[in-house]
């Protein structure tokens, strides 16, 4: 079993989409092995993506990202990864396929309702930002 971490972004939040992408997310297989709702600020958010950190996106992404309250979600199953990747839908909203979480439910392409890992290297990097092992429950 392979496993990922989504977050709900806060733009899906205050829509009020928080029970819709975890029914998304339940009704594909995934399990939710921990969840919680999480308020980062402005340094723990640069710091979750510090990865971004010269990209010209990073600011706007940080400031973002600290605008209200997020709903980061562990998951596991067969393929997680990849399968959560197609579910999510292009980062561009007007380019993912119909029916992707994105596609459905994101603004534009910052404020795209979902975040997922893109790669077991970056689950296992980013699943530790939010839950320890006495917090995921498989």
């Amino acid at each position: 079993m392979q496993r990922t971490l989504a977050i709900i972004k806060p733009d899906a939040v205050r829509q009020k989409h928080v029970g819709e992408i975890l029914k998304r997310l339940e009704s594909v297989g995934f399990k939710i092995i921990g969840i919680k709702m999480v308020h980062l600020n402005r340094e723990e958010a640069a710091s979750f993506y510090a990865v971004h950190k010269e990209r010209p996106f990073f600011s706007s992404l940080v400031q973002f990202m600290s605008s209200g309250p997020i709903v980061p979600v562990a998951l596991e199953g067969e393929n997680v990864i990849e399968r959560l990747r197609t579910l999510m839908g292009a980062t561009d909203p007007g380019k993912a396929d119909a029916g992707t979480i994105r596609k459905d439910l994101a603004t534009n392409v910052e404020q795209n309702a979902i975040h997922g890992s893109d790669s077991e290297a970056s689950a296992k990097t980013e699943l530790p930002f939010f839950f320890g092992n006495p917090d995921l429950i498989s």
